[in-house]
């Protein structure tokens, strides 16, 4: 079973993520990782990435959620924004995976992203995040105004629901 955490940045995928996967004992991948040194210099200057940007990054996303599958599961952290981009990561996993939503309000969201250090992602680029969001429908909604544990708690027993 794959499981995909995803939302705008800053709303806690990376942290939510790696800590479901080590309650379930699969591995957890950073999407972030798997961006192209141009994708992250053009968001480290505060370009926004189009669909153009996006799509090779989630075709390879897309391919590695096939593999991850095949070795029995993942938890991948991805902003996966719109729908079509959701729909593209998991085209070729049908029925073996489960969206996670972490939600949050802009006010949240930019105060972490104000305290986060070293990451590419400028912040500047928040309300670009929020203005492309599409909430998926096919997800399990979770409020990120709950500590961490409590957040994954909720989803780990949902999965063993």
């Amino acid at each position: 079973m794959i499981y995909l955490v995803v939302g705008v940045s800053g709303c806690g995928k990376s942290t939510v993520g790696s800590l479901l996967g080590e309650r379930l004992g699969l591995p957890f991948y950073d999407a972030d990782d798997f961006h192209s040194e141009e994708n992250k210099n053009k968001m480290a200057q505060g370009v926004p990435l189009n669909d153009d940007d996006r799509m090779p990054w989630l075709k390879l996303l897309a391919s590695k959620l096939q593999e991850w599958n095949r070795d029995g599961g993942a938890v991948l952290a991805c902003s996966g924004l719109k729908q079509r981009y959701r729909d593209v990561l998991v085209a070729d996993i049908p029925e073996c995976y489960q969206f996670v939503y972490l939600k949050g309000d802009y006010e949240v969201i930019a105060e972490r992203l104000a305290a986060r250090q070293s990451h590419f992602m400028n912040p500047a680029l928040l309300q670009s995040q929020f203005d492309t969001l599409e909430e998926p429908k096919d997800a399990w909604e979770i409020d990120i105004n709950k500590p961490i544990e409590e957040l994954v708690n909720d989803i780990t027993e949902r999965v063993r629901g």
